[in-house]
């Protein structure tokens, strides 16, 4: 085995696919074949063990993952840390930490469905985090397989330059092997585990397609690759080696992504496609990082996998253990030793680092330093998902990562009163784990309120409160999480005035408000029009303030208000009577005095419906999306299965796993993610100011 610290046989390596695309089957292959495991166990496998990588109850009850676990495996000579991630949309942070922290993706895609709505996803989070990938077509076991028609569907639907590099040898239950286009050699997978590779002849039935689709490789590749572009053009043919190095250079450069063939639960190509991790993916010096100095205004500075620089490690995944917190941290610059200070920059704490280990799952290993490039866990620590860590004297900070928007509440309580203290330090652990669940009391009808990506993630949430901290909960209706704007421009001109004993309160705003271009990526925007002193610099920020916290509720059903654009263009001042308090309350009565002149309109959420169901339910199935006001926007059809893609209301998605489950006898399934706001209809607009308003005034009782 090389070198463990030779940072040219690192890969820090995630495995991202729409859910039931088989990650956790091919991580539970890698660990075999790296000598992690002895024994193979399935996701819902006979045995009751489940897969290695899904260690919570409910990952092994559900069959599904929900965290992304990590574990290191070794693979000839490369050390390779594997992070297997969710494939819910539900858990998309979990996918969104492990990519931020990563150098290079395997995209898994099931053989028959191919490009699905959460590899969509996934995609979308890789480019946004430049993450170079090769792309695994798993299940050609499966009826119905075809890698090919996967291949032309990453390129037609997620716009990658994606080549065939294998060709897979018999398809279905005829499936035995692959041949490697860049080779032009056969290889079968014998033994009982399919650990034993034998090299054959290409068979004749598909000798043709494979000279065609290598072919197709080196065309592809001299579009991205000067080197091979200049053979290609002498009529030259390159070698094998240089194929390979210009392989990597285009998929580093994300002008390339190769896609690899076979079926993990058949125990097949998972070798091969370990080797193109060695060959193709970077090494963690190769995939650039930066840090921001905030001792220099926050200037970017490239980080090294240097061992002897100063330290940088970003904590990227917080889990609750039996033994206290475990936070994961990417090492990016530097080492960390056992027992070394290091600083928290977030919170600006100094802590002594007590206890390092390597995970496997949720298994552990203690170990004393570790270096650049590396991915480690550290026990003891307090801190949070996205915190940067350094040593003493250096005041650096990572980019964090992006966490989209709350879609949906519940309102939540403990059943017993006696349970009340392990119900707050469920949710403290959860929030401080998970930046997309957020907790608020909503302040009018004291309740607690939780906020999640889908009505999925919550469930999981109360589910783990009941196991992990014994404590039963009543769950209230979910609540989705609306929006208020503005249709059309309107001004105001507001003066409050209040007359005490002694000094008074004066202060007069005078502007307009008008929605944002429906592209605008802020939702609040002000701006200060005024001129000749007509309102002293001091008090322009509580008018602002003013605005901006009228927004957080909007008069209409109660929820934020979004799209709005403030313009103060006069105003009037007193000597003594003014104050930045009073120009902050004017603000806010301003708001809501002007807000009903400007055509104030509610915004629902509108996901983004994938459903699948076999062709004879497609009737029912189209039915039950047009019943919930649900635009279809496109109809597939893939071997015998009808795929349908529409847009559709997340209000009208209560309860709608249970009725296409009845209409389909069980056969249809559906993913869905947020796509965009949009304006409610006139009669739910209604209903919702009726309800709000009722509820309201029963407070006021």
């Amino acid at each position: 085995m090389a070198n463990k610290w030779d940072i040219n046989f690192v890969r820090n390596i995630g495995i991202s696919a729409h859910i039931d695309s088989g990650k956790t089957t091919l991580s539970e292959r890698i660990l075999f074949y790296g000598g992690k495991i002895h024994a193979i166990h399935e996701v819902k496998g006979k045995d009751g063990v489940g897969a290695t990588m899904d260690f919570m109850d409910l990952e092994r009850e559900k069959g599904i993952t929900i965290q992304s676990a990590c574990t290191q495996v070794h693979w000839k000579d490369l050390t390779i840390n594997l992070i297997d991630t969710p494939g819910h949309v539900d858990f998309t942070i979990e996918v969104e930490r492990s990519l931020r922290v990563l150098d290079g993706a395997i995209l898994v895609l099931c053989g028959v469905a191919g490009v699905q709505s959460q590899s969509i996803t996934v995609d979308r989070q890789m480019k946004r985090y430049g993450v170079p990938r090769l792309a695994f077509v798993n299940k050609l076991d499966r009826q119905g397989a075809n890698p090919i028609r996967v291949k032309d569907a990453l390129v037609e639907k997620l716009r990658l330059n994606a080549v065939m590099y294998q060709i897979p040898i018999g398809l279905e239950d005829k499936h035995k092997g692959v041949v490697d286009l860049i080779t032009m050699k056969g290889i079968v997978f014998e033994g009982d585990h399919g650990e034993k590779l034998v090299d054959v002849e290409i068979p004749e039935d598909i000798k043709q397609l494979c000279v065609e689709h290598r072919q197709i490789m080196i065309e592809k590749l001299a579009d991205v690759d000067d080197g091979i572009g200049d053979k290609f053009l002498n009529g030259e043919m390159p070698t094998n080696e240089e194929i390979m190095a210009a392989t990597r250079r285009a998929v580093l450069s994300l002008k390339l992504v190769p896609v690899f063939c076979g079926s993990a639960f058949k125990n097949k190509g998972v070798q091969l496609l370990l080797d193109a991790v060695g060959s193709y993916l970077p090494t963690p010096a190769e995939k650039k990082e930066h840090a921001l100095d905030l001792d220099k205004g926050e200037e970017q500075f490239e980080l090294f996998p240097d061992p002897n620089k100063a330290l940088v490690a970003l904590a990227f995944k917080l889990q609750d253990t039996p033994f206290g917190q475990l936070t994961f941290m990417r090492v990016y610059q530097g080492k960390m030793t056992k027992g070394d200070f290091i600083v928290n920059t977030t919170n600006k704490r100094s802590i002594k680092i007590p206890r390092l280990v390597r995970m496997h799952a949720d298994k552990m290993e203690d170990t004393d330093v570790t270096s650049a490039g590396d991915i480690i866990a550290m026990f003891g620590i307090d801190c949070a998902s996205g915190d940067t860590f350094a040593h003493e004297g250096s005041n650096v900070s990572m980019q964090s990562m992006f966490v989209p928007d709350a879609v949906i509440s519940l309102a939540i309580a403990p059943k017993d009163k006696t349970a009340s203290n392990n119900f707050s330090k469920a949710l403290q652990k959860f929030r401080k784990e998970d930046p997309t669940f957020r907790v608020h009391r909503d302040e009018e009808s004291n309740e607690t309120i939780i906020s999640g990506m889908g009505e999925l993630h919550l469930e999981i949430y109360v589910e783990r409160m009941k196991r992990e901290f014994a404590c039963e909960t009543t769950v209230g209706k979910p609540q989705v999480a609306y929006r208020e704007t503005i249709g059309q421009a309107a001004e105001f001109d507001y003066v409050h005035k209040k007359q005490t004993g002694g000094s008074g309160q004066f202060a007069k705003v005078i502007g307009n408000i008008s929605p944002l271009p429906a592209d605008a990526t802020e939702t609040f925007l002000f701006e200060n029009s005024v001129v000749g002193g007509r309102i002293p610099k001091e008090f322009i920020p509580a008018v602002e303030e003013g605005f901006s916290e009228q927004c957080k509720k909007g008069p209409l059903i109660g929820f934020p208000i979004v799209g709005v654009k403030v313009e103060l263009t006069d105003g009037t001042y007193h000597d003594v009577d003014s104050s930045y308090m009073a120009f902050k309350i004017a603000s806010m009565a301003a708001m809501r005095e002007v807000y009903n002149k400007a055509k104030p309109t509610v915004l629902e959420p509108i996901m983004k419906l994938e459903t699948t169901v076999p062709e004879e339910y497609q009737g029912p199935g189209v039915g039950q999306i047009n019943q919930r006001r649900g635009i279809i926007v496109n109809t597939t059809s893939i071997e015998g299965n009808a795929v349908i893609e529409a847009h559709v209301p997340l209000s009208e998605m209560f309860g709608y796993s249970t009725d296409l489950r009845s209409a389909t006898k069980g056969k249809g399934e559906f993913s869905m993610e947020f796509s965009h706001y949009t304006a409610a209809p006139r009669n739910i607009q209604e209903e919702l100011a009726k309800k709000y308003a009722e509820k309201r005034a029963a407070e006021h009782k």
